[in-house]
């Protein structure tokens, strides 16, 4: 059945639609932040994305860099990007990769021209960039043309309970309408991969799911570990909200994919999906500001938060709403949360009440309105890295 749920987005070249309407200014490396920044503070109407990176990486490692640079500069709430990078060949391939959206792209490199000169070519680029794209008119767009992201943080007891179940209905009631999803966190599923295992949507597709949960324990987490995983996984924020082990977590978090819905495939970190509208798993680290920025490259544009003690990541592309399911924290932290299903725990409404009131508020979102995250400027952009530089 198709969706009566609509939002005004901003379409773009190659069909997609976004949710905000950004020229980004991206640094290649990182030792070409200052450069960008400078640009940003040049020129109203600008997003500069520093990050640490992108100098003598190599193999797997700078193919995901090159994915989340290309992913982001894609991400359809861009509408056109300058690139700013030490030298002309990564910065091109980056620079090129972002071109095949149709989207508008100019690059530099510092190299024998330094910053100065530099940062004068870029911002009058980037200062024609603004101009030919702020005069972007949105249009009415169907819940087909949405892609909604989820991770949780800082979860409780109130989670698994309330605001990650939010989700899950959300998803319950849109994927089957078109809608894009996707969640992650692979160590956090740590106790309940056997569950997660019988939500994809084909034996293949579990395969492929748990020979990734399994890669990321034997890879990341049994060769680095010390004694256990207490210091990160639950953290301690989790343990004082009541959640003792990651089992306990894990099954927390397994609700924002709700009772109905199957997942269609398995990403890599940043991979696009590529088998049409549906519910995605990806391949990510749980700390928020790496996976908001992993899907994000991927091409979602609204991030969903459910969190329990109160988490204040943001993104710079994406718009994160936050879901929280606990009075205290709605009481003490009321400037960070955009969804209040506290009425859940109090009985006042339910679980499918307060997907409707999440569905709401991703379409105001998606529509314009700012987010708590946004309006208080938090922009945290972290790039996932897989081992040390050359």
């Amino acid at each position: 059945m198709k969706s009566t749920d609509s939002f005004m987005g901003y379409r773009r070249e190659n069909g997609r639609v976004g949710v905000r309407n950004y020229v980004a200014i991206l640094p290649v490396d990182d030792i070409s932040n200052a450069a960008c920044e400078a640009v940003a503070a040049n020129i109203h109407g600008t997003l500069a994305l520093p990050h640490a990176y992108g100098r003598l990486q190599f193999g797997e490692d700078l193919e995901l860099h090159f994915r989340t640079m290309i992913g982001v500069g894609s991400n359809p709430n861009i509408a056109a990007v300058v690139v700013i990078g030490i030298e002309p060949s990564w910065t091109e391939v980056i620079a090129d990769g972002i071109r095949k959206t149709g989207k508008p792209v100019i690059s530099f490199s510092i190299e024998q021209k330094g910053d100065i000169n530099t940062i004068a070519e870029a911002s009058r680029a980037a200062h024609q960039l603004v101009h030919q794209t702020s005069g972007a008119q949105r249009e009415k767009c169907g819940i087909e043309d949405l892609w909604v992201s989820t991770k949780c943080g800082e979860s409780d007891t109130t989670t698994g309970l309330s605001s990650c179940p939010a989700v899950g209905n959300m998803y319950d009631k849109w994927i089957p309408q078109g809608l894009y999803g996707v969640f992650g966190e692979t160590s956090e599923i740590t106790g309940a991969e056997h569950l997660c295992k019988e939500r994809a949507a084909s034996p293949e597709v579990a395969e492929k799911f748990m020979k990734t949960w399994q890669s990321y324990q034997d890879d990341v987490i049994e060769q680095f570990k010390t004694s256990d995983l207490s210091d990160s996984q639950p953290t301690k924020g989790n343990i004082l909200g009541g959640l003792t082990t990651i089992e306990e977590k894990a099954l927390g978090n397994l609700e924002k994919i709700g009772r109905n819905v199957s997942y269609i495939d398995v990403l890599e970190p940043a991979e696009a999906p590529a088998k049409g509208n549906g519910l995605y798993f990806m391949d990510t680290s749980s700390a928020a500001a790496e996976c908001v920025t992993l899907m994000a490259a991927a091409g979602y544009v609204v991030h969903t938060f459910p969190t329990g003690q109160g988490n204040v990541v943001g993104n710079p592309v994406v718009p994160v709403v936050k879901i929280t399911g606990n009075p205290r924290t709605v009481r003490t932290m009321s400037e960070h949360v955009d969804v209040d299903v506290s009425g859940v725990l109090t009985r006042e409404i339910t679980i499918d009440q307060a997907g409707e009131l999440l569905k709401e508020n991703i379409l105001e979102t998606a529509s314009g309105r700012y987010t708590m995250a946004e309006i208080l400027k938090h922009r945290e952009f972290v790039m996932t890295k897989l081992y040390r530089s050359a």
